[in-house]
């Protein structure tokens, strides 16, 4: 479970992030020119990652961290592989 700290500032991002793609449609709707819209995705993008960055770094703190720390040697192991699936996920491999 992530500290009140860690859900504040995602919480604060993803509004961010949710006003920046709301930006991007008006910027369509404006048919304005596409390299804008493109840096502006770009933007999204990195937004996005730093709230990705934001809830792997909690989670490997708490409940990563618990799992290792426990006698658990499946709970380990799931929580190994569950790192793996994210790692995979997020980088396309």
């Amino acid at each position: 479970m992530m500290s009140p700290e860690t859900k504040q500032a995602v919480q604060t991002r993803l509004k961010r992030a949710a006003g920046q793609v709301a930006g991007i449609e008006r910027m369509v709707e404006e048919d304005r020119y596409c390299v804008d819209i493109l840096m502006q995705i770009s933007a999204v993008r990195a937004a996005m990652a730093k709230v990705s960055k934001l809830l792997l770094e909690s989670h490997i703190q708490t409940c990563v961290t618990a799992a290792f720390e426990s006698d658990q040697e499946a709970e380990r192991a799931a929580k190994i592989e569950e790192l793996l699936r994210v790692f995979d996920k997020s980088c396309n491999c």
